[in-house]
């Protein structure tokens, strides 16, 4: 039997034309697909969390490459995971998703080298969550810091889990304080 019951899906895009300054020549993209999921450990302690991480992959692989679908592959420079556990369960139940999210995520983008940044929190249904968006190549391409809310009304509720994957195509609309260009990216540039 499957530890994966989806309760529900959304998918989030939000399309920045500018940020108060000059209209971006191509405006910038950001995307979160979440997936409300039974946790199958609520209101109890599970020591082997492994056979839950492992079958998450899948689901990690279906919200990426509907990521993909929307932005194009070709087109996304940013990307983050998040995950929002409902009260009843524990933050551990979050902690899953840095493993199957991330590794989803490399696999359908074509294995970037940059670390996967992550935001996670136990917390009431309705709970926006703001989570951490950089370069896919190298994290310290200051241009592209930027964050993303996500969240759903109705979820997490108090047995589920919220999990989430952010990507976008490109660094901040008006981006000028310097730094590390994505041009420049060299070996070693905050590459895991």
């Amino acid at each position: 039997m499957s530890l994966i019951e989806i309760r529900k899906r959304s998918l989030t895009i939000e399309t920045i034309h500018h940020e108060g300054g000059p209209v971006a020549e191509k405006p910038l993209r950001l995307a979160a697909a979440c997936a409300v999921i039974r946790n199958p450990y609520a209101g109890r302690y599970e020591p082997d969390l492994l056979p839950f991480m492992a079958e998450l992959r899948s689901l990690g692989t279906l919200l990426a490459e509907e990521l993909v679908g929307v932005l194009g592959k070709e087109n996304v420079e940013v990307y983050s995971k998040a995950a929002i556990v409902g009260v009843d369960g524990e933050l551990e139940h979050a902690a899953v998703w840095h493993e199957a999210g991330g590794w989803a995520m490399r696999a359908v983008l074509g294995e970037p080298k940059a670390i996967v940044p992550a935001a996670k929190a136990v917390a009431a249904t309705g709970y926006r969550l703001m989570v951490p968006l950089h370069y896919i190549h190298a994290c310290y391409v200051r241009s592209h810091y930027n964050s993303m809310e996500i969240g759903i009304q109705d979820a997490p509720r108090p047995r589920e889990i919220l999990f989430a994957l952010v990507m976008g195509t490109g660094g901040r609309v008006h981006a000028r304080l310097g730094g590390l260009t994505k041009e420049n990216v060299s070996v070693h540039d905050g590459q895991r």
